[in-house]
């Protein structure tokens, strides 16, 4: 009797034991979590898309001579405003006056032997006409005929041989007096001289299909300016011209400039970085254009720039923290014994987490909005991180106090 109590004693601990330790497991081996909680409620959410690049003129023009030549006069400096049409530098031009001189020379003189070649053309016809008329008469014999019709035929072709040329001394006199104009480079639209690259006595040249000419200076309307930004690939789906956009400076600080997307690259531009001799990693972005709506007069080309696309906005929607969101292995409904990832977060039900999945929306910099699987008021577990990693579902938890530091 004595032995069949202690059995009973002792099966009755264990039992107690066991139950215990089920508990334990079930409660997350007997520790609870302290947590920091958010209710679900509505707020006004913006998605942005970020990017950086840098500022730039909408027309940025490189001046470029088409004649060569010493540049004698320079009539401006950098940081001067021009208007469209006035002169910039002048470039000598005496070789090409006197190829203009001497084309005017050939026309006058093939003129004044133009003159005596149609008198002499007139009485070569003339000649060949009573020529013709005496041969059918059978005055004169063939050869005497044929003479004159030779005669009348080199007095028409030196005719034409001068007339021709005329048209070309005409012709290149029409180009070297282009050529004579475009000596003096003019402004081809109102703005500022941005660079001047060039010297009183340099020489200009012109530029070929193999060597590029001489740049003189670059001028820019900074009347419409552009940040010109590079968008992540993930990101670059949801830019559209159109898009209203953000702009900052590093160099005028606190000043938001607002523009709209006006080009979305369709080509990526690839920078390569090598991690190793063998690997390197490759990133893609597309050039993603903006047009500032009003640029203040501080602002100069060059100047690094950081844009906000807004992408889409919202009032009033449901949203938890983006802190809050956890994914966790599933049973995958679609698939009888597999397993699938499922986005979601914890709710805090009676001190316990319990795993909630939802539909999600736009993104704004702290809050993403719930669009199913979550009403207003539900408390949510927002963090702190290392609890989230640890935490699962029906896992005891206790509120922090004091609010604890965000992930």
């Amino acid at each position: 009797m004595k032995n069949r109590k202690k059995l009973f004693v002792i099966a009755a601990a264990v039992l107690v034991v066991l139950i215990v330790l089920l508990n334990v497991f079930r409660s997350g081996n007997g520790k609870t979590l302290e947590v920091t909680v958010e209710k679900v409620q509505k707020r006004d959410l913006v998605e942005k898309v970020s990017a950086t690049g840098e500022i730039k003129p909408k027309k940025n023009i490189n001046i470029s001579t088409d004649v060569a030549g010493k540049i004698l006069k320079i009539l401006l400096q950098e940081g001067d405003t021009v208007r469209k049409g006035q002169l910039l530098i002048k470039i000598d031009s005496a070789i090409y006056e006197a190829n203009a001189d001497r084309d005017r020379e050939i026309i006058q003189q093939s003129e004044a032997q133009l003159i005596s070649q149609e008198a002499t053309l007139k009485k070569a016809r003339q000649y060949l006409d009573r020529r013709k008329q005496l041969f059918e008469e059978g005055l004169i014999s063939r050869e005497q005929f044929e003479d004159a019709t030779a005669q009348y035929e080199i007095s028409q072709a030196n005719k034409k041989a001068n007339l021709h040329l005329i048209e070309q001394a005409r012709a290149s006199l029409k180009s070297t007096s282009d050529s004579i104009r475009k000596t003096s480079i003019v402004s081809p639209i109102d703005g500022i001289v941005t660079s001047l690259k060039v010297e009183e006595g340099e020489v200009a040249i012109i530029g070929t299909m193999n060597n590029p000419g001489t740049v003189l200076m670059t001028i820019a309307d900074l009347s419409v300016m552009e940040a010109e930004v590079l968008v992540d690939e993930t990101d670059v789906v949801k830019v559209r011209p159109g898009k209203r956009a953000e702009v900052t400076v590093d160099a005028i600080p606190g000043r938001v400039m607002p523009g709209r997307v006006t080009e979305v690259g369709n080509s990526a531009i690839t920078s390569a970085s090598a991690t190793s001799s063998t690997t390197s990693t490759e990133s893609k972005d597309f050039k993603t254009v903006i047009t500032l709506d009003a640029p203040p007069p501080a602002l100069k080309p060059g100047f690094s720039a950081t844009a906000d696309v807004i992408i889409e906005e919202k009032k009033g929607v449901l949203s938890v923290p983006i802190a809050a969101l956890v994914i966790l292995e599933r049973d995958d409904p679609k698939k009888k014994g597999a397993k699938a990832e499922q986005e979601g977060v914890f709710v805090d039900e009676d001190g316990r987490a319990v795993f909630r999945p939802l539909t999600k929306g736009i993104a704004g910099d702290m809050y993403i909005e719930v669009v199913s699987g979550l009403k207003e008021k539900d408390e949510v577990i927002s963090g702190p991180f290392a609890a989230l990693k640890k935490l699962k579902d029906g896992d005891r938890i206790k509120r922090a106090r004091a609010p604890l530091a965000k992930r």
